[in-house]
């Protein structure tokens, strides 16, 4: 039974994608074989951009020996890839897509795709909480780079905090690849200086922005906070000492009991590393939710598996109460399957702390 992955897998948010990938290799190790066959992985970069996508979706329905896809890591590589995947009557279910576009029919929706990640509605709507009721702050300003994710996470704060009462004073971009935010950031300070200043953007830029932010003047006693996209080792150290008490919103996984605790183990063993980043559960359940999956639609005759791709797209979209290790995970009609807890970390001595709810 071969199944493809499509993550990020190289450049500076390789962590986000290794941690989903490990997470859909011990759901294998951990499922072993379907009806006596064994399970592969045909692992793709999607590049965390639209060009990764669509050519990581492209060569997996090029092959029709794939069931489906765990995947992509990035909703900007997601977009395209959906449609590509829709398409060949293929299915995906993403561990890390958070755009609220993604499951609008109005927007991006198409059919096959689900995830096991949170909606950005949920997060943005979390942040916007933290700031004006949890830190008393009414006054912000928002920073994307363009991104599906980003700009989507960006929007759904701006909305929620507006909505509680707060001002906007500033939502603005970067532009992936630059190195010096300093114009921009100039530009938030002469518009506030707001007292938070959100910026949900990946790696490299996040670190530029958190650095570089305290040179400005005016931002000084800004509170700075970024988002899961910037939740990693890599992260952390590209920070550095600039990122001490920052602020960081994401999938609260803070889970517990045995399944998660034996999950880490095997992760650790496997590996030798700590788990790299948020999303790892994630993909380990959107794996599981697929092998099941299997297991119902699959037909054996005289040892050939038979399993219907339209059999497959009905029965994920049919998770009802599902088990996994990211809590209990129901899907509707769009492919939002998730059991969305959102949480707060503080970065403290490089590491991230969860401080809130």
């Amino acid at each position: 039974v071969r199944i493809a992955s499509a993550l990020v897998i190289s450049g500076p948010n390789t962590d986000l994608g290794m941690d989903s990938q490990y997470g859909v290799e011990i759901a294998m190790d951990d499922q072993g074989q379907l009806f006596g066959h064994d399970i592969e992985l045909q692992a793709e970069d999607d590049g965390c951009n639209a060009e990764g996508g669509q050519t990581a979706g492209q060569k997996i329905v090029a092959d029709p020996t794939i069931l489906g896809v765990v995947g992509t890591s990035c909703s900007g590589a997601g977009v395209p890839m959906s449609t590509v995947v829709s398409e060949a009557g293929f299915f995906m279910v993403s561990p890390s897509n958070t755009a609220a576009r993604l499951t609008d029919p109005d927007i991006a929706w198409n059919l096959g795709y689900l995830r096991t990640a949170h909606n950005d509605n949920v997060q943005g709507a979390a942040v916007a909480d933290f700031a004006y009721s949890e830190l008393g702050l009414t006054t912000a300003a928002a920073i994307h780079d363009g991104d599906p994710y980003t700009e989507g996470l960006a929007t759904a704060f701006r909305d929620s905090f507006e909505e509680l009462g707060g001002e906007i004073v500033e939502f603005t971009a970067v532009i992936v690849g630059d190195t010096d935010m300093r114009p921009v950031l100039t530009a938030v300070s002469a518009a506030g200086p707001p007292e938070f200043l959100y910026y949900p953007i990946f790696t490299a830029e996040c670190a530029f922005v958190s650095k570089q932010a305290k040179e400005v003047a005016g931002l000084e006693n800004t509170v700075l906070a970024g988002a899961d996209g910037c939740i990693s080792d890599a992260a952390a150290a590209a920070i550095g000492e600039a990122g001490e008490g920052m602020y960081f919103s994401g999938p609260d996984i803070s889970f517990t009991g045995s399944e998660y605790e034996d999950f880490k183990a095997a992760y650790k063993d496997k590996y030798g590393v700590e788990t790299l980043s948020v999303f790892h559960a994630h993909a380990y359940d959107a794996a599981n939710m697929i092998f099941a999956c299997v297991e119902k639609v699959g037909v054996d005759e005289d040892g050939t598996l038979h399993i219907g791709r339209q059999a497959m797209r009905d029965c994920l979209y049919a998770t009802v109460n599902f088990t996994g290790l990211t809590g209990s995970l129901t899907c509707d009609q769009y492919g939002d399957c998730a059991d969305p807890k959102i949480s707060v970390s503080e970065l403290q001595g490089g590491e991230y702390v969860k401080i809130w709810p």
